[in-house]
């Protein structure tokens, strides 16, 4: 079962559309992790990271280490993931994706190098961790009652620290000197150039960044759902999602994806069998296509 089939068993359960919007704005904002990370990645260096989903797997694998078999406490956990998978995308950027853009003007090289890189994570996960599906134990206990919904108090805990994290990065972004020298890199790579940035250590950092995002979301979505080394492909799929609705590169794009999908699962997965919900998504999401290409808040194409 997927994490929204999960989330929204209660809403099924209960029948009401309460349930549906408390679980739908759970998904909503787990989802807009992963979308503000791919955005960043793609927007900075202009790479699709198709290795985006193995590094939410790669988080939360590393959450169930760190607390399951070694018994830490899950704050620890989950900086732990930040801080490794984070290393990783500033590894693969730096060693990878600069020396093949360096040498090479051919987008489709970086989409393959990026295709590797996912398969090269995925089979590495499965060597360590195999199939099974790993959990950890509930971090926090209670069931809060929002009306006629019910919102245990774990998925609370991932709300509030998914919309902190979210405020985190639009400040940093925003506000500071490395934040805005990336989001200069993502408009005018040769303007930003010429008034002196480092652009390859700003992209370093931002590959970095969108990467920590991403295990940071499979670290949170772990205490609800568990997490298992196929999954990558699955989470990478909803991430290119988010971006085609809101637009690519386009960050406030990127968290209006994550609300539109993360509900439309939410009130699918509630009303009609789940096999059925991710057909009728991809169906919606052509015929969006063709009629607006570049995303609810992309522009059209020069």
């Amino acid at each position: 079962m997927t994490d929204a089939g999960r989330l929204d068993e209660e809403g099924r359960k209960q029948g009401g559309m309460e349930q549906i919007l408390v679980n739908g704005t759970i998904l909503a904002a787990n989802y807009a992790l992963i979308a503000l990370g791919i955005t960043l990645i793609f927007s900075i260096m202009n790479v699709l990271n198709f290795a985006h989903g193995q590094m939410f797997m790669l988080g939360g694998l590393i959450v169930y280490y760190v607390c399951v078999v070694l018994h830490l406490p899950y704050a620890l956990a989950l900086i732990a993931a930040v801080v490794i998978v984070g290393l990783i995308g500033m590894l693969f950027e730096d060693v990878f994706f600069q020396r093949v853009m360096r040498i090479s003007n051919r987008e489709e090289n970086t989409m393959l190098l990026a295709v590797g890189t996912s398969l090269l994570l995925e089979n590495a996960a499965l060597s360590l961790f195999g199939e099974k599906q790993r959990a950890i134990p509930p971090i926090v206990s209670g069931v809060y009652r929002i009306g006629n919904a019910f919102l245990p108090a774990s998925r609370a805990l991932v709300l509030v620290l998914s919309l902190v994290l979210i405020a985190a990065v639009l400040v940093f972004v925003n506000y500071t000197k490395t934040g805005r020298a990336m989001r200069a890199l993502a408009q005018d790579r040769t303007a930003t150039l010429l008034m002196g940035v480092d652009a390859k250590r700003i992209s370093t950092l931002g590959f970095g960044l969108g990467a920590a995002l991403a295990g940071v979301a499979g670290g949170l979505l772990i205490s609800i759902s568990g997490v298992n080394a196929g999954i990558g492909t699955a989470i990478s799929t909803k991430a290119f999602i988010m971006i085609m609705i809101g637009g690519a590169g386009v960050i406030s794009g990127s968290l209006l994806g994550a609300v539109v999908l993360g509900f439309a699962e939410a009130i699918g997965y509630a009303l009609i069998p789940g096999s059925v919900t991710y057909l009728l998504i991809f169906v919606a999401l052509i015929v969006f296509l063709l009629f607006r290409p570049q995303g609810i808040m992309g522009k059209p194409a020069a």
